[in-house]
């Protein structure tokens, strides 16, 4: 029986039997969980930084052995998340792994916020929260990377651990600030600090030259979504001139996407790879909500939300299933 016309006669069969609403809940069930030809998803789809020199933080994370990662394929869907359409596959997520990459390390540290504090440190706290909101929602194999060592050599050593573990995503947790030029002098708790509350926001980049650039663009796309969603806006500052070498193309002005092609983390990832500015620490006010419970509450159930959708994209229609 062809697909459309076994939807047909179980939404008659539901129709003698159950009200109109569990009637429209069973039909949506039937044309997701049959499998999908070309054309048919073509009709679902509608309907369907500066661096710094001090903090601490942990110097290693023990992993498990790796095993290759298998998606139990339920036939292509077509994706929805603005003009791009790329093919995503259901996944188990108990065996989906997604790398969290803290970003920066112990002896580089990135951005010195508003108050004196490591970038470092805020790239943990916000990637262990969004660690166990995964955890929670069932996507076991989350796993958190931290890596030793100065800058550039850390790079190399991320990815390398990432491919190694043979992940199905990745996304690298930072914390924004600005050029120097863009800094100003101000005194905090009898300390000579530096701040600029001319910019705030979120942002998320991806890599041209990523392998799957398709697809990292996609999760990225869902990931500015829920931000978006969240009532956070993004940064906008990226595309002006003034920004020098730290400009950047806008690849989508309602989802604060980026792209960031020679970032290595990206391009060198073999999975699809994103990396996420949560917030300007540079910025008085935006530093003291990036600092707080709630703030990171707010981006991880985003994220989480992203992932689980990028996953499974029944998620985003039906809700948990």
């Amino acid at each position: 029986m062809k697909r459309r016309e076994f939807t047909f006669v179980l939404g008659g069969i539901a129709a003698g039997f159950w009200p109109r609403r569990h009637t429209i809940i069973a039909a949506m069930a039937a044309m997701v969980l049959l499998p999908i030809e070309v054309s048919d998803a073509g009709r679902l789809s509608h309907i369907f930084k500066s661096s710094s020199k001090h903090g601490k933080s942990p110097k290693h994370v023990t992993w498990r052995k790796p095993h290759p990662v298998k998606l139990a394929a339920l036939g292509p869907v077509a994706l929805n998340p603005f003009a791009l359409k790329p093919i995503a596959t259901m996944c188990d997520p108990s065996k989906f792994r997604i790398v969290l990459d803290v970003g920066h390390t112990a002896e580089s540290e990135g951005a010195i916020s508003a108050r004196n504090v490591a970038e470092f440190v805020f790239n943990l706290r916000l990637a262990q929260r969004i660690e166990e909101k995964l955890r929670a929602e069932g996507f076991a194999e989350t796993r958190l990377l931290l890596t030793e060592g100065k800058a550039r050599p850390s790079l190399v050593k991320r990815v390398a651990a990432a491919n190694n573990l043979h992940a199905n995503l990745f996304l690298s947790i930072h914390h924004d600030s600005v050029p120097n030029t863009f800094l100003e002098n101000w005194e905090f708790e009898g300390k000579k600090s530096h701040f600029s509350d001319r910019f705030s926001g979120y942002s998320v980049f991806v890599s041209r030259n990523n392998p799957d650039f398709k697809t990292s663009l996609l999760f990225a796309e869902l990931v500015g979504k829920e931000m978006k969603a969240q009532g956070l806006q993004y940064a906008r500052q990226y595309t002006q001139a003034v920004m020098g070498r730290y400009r950047h193309p806008l690849l989508n002005k309602e989802t604060g996407v980026y792209s960031y092609d020679q970032l290595v983390v990206l391009r060198k990832a073999r999975m699809p790879a994103a990396l996420l500015e949560a917030g300007s620490i540079i910025n008085r006010d935006e530093e003291l909500k990036m600092d707080s419970p709630e703030r990171r509450d707010i981006i991880s159930s985003g994220v989480t939300a992203a992932v689980k959708e990028f996953c499974d994209p029944r998620w985003a229609i039906l809700g948990a299933l």
